[in-house]
């Protein structure tokens, strides 16, 4: 193969409506996707560099003749919604005549799906991308190659190529500082594909990132995409005073958003710390209020505690709550969904994901339901039909304990209660009066304060003409904001942007799920068919993955 090998990176468009795409506050905003895609940029890093490397994002540009035509190798591959989009990938590649290498986490989660690519990179690509890139150079034209679970070493992640990257597309940027988490959550495919032991940067690394970013002129809104970035609280504390001096030296260039286990709520030092390096927002999963529920799921870490409470210290070090719930659990009780919104009202919580229980491949959640015969066929697959994989309205694909319509009913009346325009921008208000946040020495930086203002100033300005009453009731906000807790402004204005795509998405699940209990009153709906029940000998190695 040449020496110069030309490298197309292709990140698959996500498909069907989603919770998490922001299509319309991206619009309204002028970018044209929410992220960039952290993994395919950090694995640009690792390839030679005398490769030559670009980069695709179905998700803000097209993918044309031309792009691939122009490649030796195409490389792609991304989650389980992305699937669609990724095999369609494979398609156009080889009908160009071109190989194709996949990996990322669905491929890794269900490499079966992914036997028509050429090759197949499984795991996490530090501990196998060497391998990968020897055999390409030796000539070689298929394979796979799969890491040992859970021994990369992080320490040796390259930088990201940041360079490859049109800022104007996103409304953010991800960086990444650990990999897996030390709880045990049976619906959770985290710990299957990083462990849980979680593995961290070096200070060094995370700051050179931050650096590139700096240097390559991006001010604004950085996201740490742990999946816990507490998970090593011991690591995040010893990195969090580095990061701290390195935003006062810049005037803090960046404002941050995470992840995290709502234990962080026990340790008023952390969030001090998380507060003064200029984190705004933080998403912890909630999933229920119910302590039954909780224990099923080995959600443990959200057990023997006062939630609101919780959510109350984060808010008073400064720190909007974004929470994640689930419908759908074994235990849940008649009533669920109406506990569920008073949790949400009570806390308040500003912006809440609420879905229905997805089984994910590969997870204790799966294992579980195969050997008890209730998991449908086809639950690791994205199926093309205008929905996608998304949980809010692709969720239950398996046999419930309790009335499937039962728990759509509760799930349909949480989503229209909470985002009712008036209960939501009430919401977000009240928890505005409840952050704290505080101001920071040599915290101004014009940089940032630019760039927010541009989205700002153009999301008004467009909605004013397509969506009028979203604009005025942010102006509301903004006018009862400043009267009442200034300072909570920013993070609260932001907050509010979202509802320009929240607020057709939750009409949309309503009459999606409400089309979904139609069918099941009328006899329209039929169960799937369920995946076999294993044979006994083989229920260890089920249980093991």
């Amino acid at each position: 193969m040449p020496e110069n090998t030309r490298i197309l990176l292709v990140y698959p468009r996500f498909s069907g409506p989603s919770f998490w795409n922001f299509r319309e506050t991206c619009t309204l905003a002028g970018a044209r996707y929410p992220s960039p895609p952290l993994g395919l940029i950090t694995v640009a890093a690792m390839l030679p560099v005398s490769w030559e490397v670009r980069l695709v994002d179905r998700n803000v540009e097209d993918l044309g003749e031309q792009d691939i035509a122009w490649a030796d190798l195409v490389l792609t591959g991304g989650m389980l919604p992305q699937q669609s989009d990724t095999l369609h990938i494979v398609e156009m590649a080889h009908a160009a005549g071109k190989p194709v290498a996949i990996g990322g986490p669905d491929a890794t989660s269900s490499p079966e799906l992914y036997a028509s690519a050429d090759f197949r990179v499984l795991g996490e690509a530090e501990g196998v991308i060497d391998a990968f890139i020897a055999a390409w150079n030796a000539g070689e034209t298929s394979g796979d190659f799969i890491a040992p679970k859970f021994q990369a070493d992080v320490t040796r992640t390259p930088v990201p190529r940041f360079d490859l990257l049109d800022f104007r597309n996103y409304l953010f940027i991800g960086v990444q500082f650990s990999r897996g988490c030390p709880f045990t959550c049976e619906f959770c495919d985290i710990i299957e594909l990083y462990g849980r032991v979680p593995r961290t940067k070096t200070t060094g690394q995370l700051l050179a990132e931050l650096d590139a970013l700096y240097a390559l002129g991006y001010r604004g809104h950085v996201d740490f995409v742990d999946d816990n970035l507490i998970g090593n609280k011991k690591a995040v504390k010893a990195f969090l005073p580095s990061l701290i001096a390195w935003q006062k030296a810049r005037r803090y260039p960046f404002e941050f958003s995470t992840e995290a286990s709502i234990n962080l709520a026990d340790d008023a030092a952390l969030l001090d710390l998380l507060a003064e390096a200029g984190f705004f927002t933080v998403f912890v999963g909630i999933e229920s209020p119910d302590e039954d529920v909780l224990r099923t799921a080995l959600k443990k870490q959200n057990t023997r505690r006062d939630i609101v409470a919780s959510i109350e210290k984060i808010y008073a070090a400064g720190i909007v709550v974004i929470a994640g719930f689930i419908l759908g659990f074994d235990d849940e009780k008649p009533g669920a969904g109406e506990r569920m919104t008073a949790l949400i009202e009570d806390a308040p919580i500003p912006i809440s994901m609420v879905g229905l229980l997805y089984a994910l491949p590969n997870t204790q959640l799966t294992t579980r339901l195969t050997r008890e015969g209730r998991l449908f066929a086809g639950h690791g697959v994205d199926i093309d039909d205008g929905l996608g994989s998304d949980q809010c309205v692709a969720g239950l694909n398996f046999v419930t304990r309790r009335r499937r319509e039962e728990i759509l009913r509760d799930f349909h009346g949480v989503i229209s209660r909470i985002y009712a325009p008036d209960v939501f921008f009430e919401r977000v208000a009240r928890a505005g009066g409840k952050l704290r946040v505080r101001s920071i020495k040599g915290g101004f930086n014009l940089g940032r304060a630019m760039a927010d203002a541009k989205h700002l100033i153009r999301f008004m300005a467009t909605a004013t003409v397509k969506h009028p009453r979203l604009a005025g009731r942010i102006a509301w906000l903004i006018a009862r904001g400043l009267f009442t807790h200034p300072t909570s402004l920013p993070p609260m204005v932001k907050m509010a942007m979202l509802y320009a795509h929240l607020g057709p998405f939750s009409g949309f699940i309503c009459d999606e799920i409400s089309s979904q209990i139609g069918a099941i009153e009328e006899g329209s709906w039929s169960m799937p068919e369920r995946v076999p029940v294993p044979e006994p000998e083989l229920m260890p190695a089920l249980a093991q993955g």
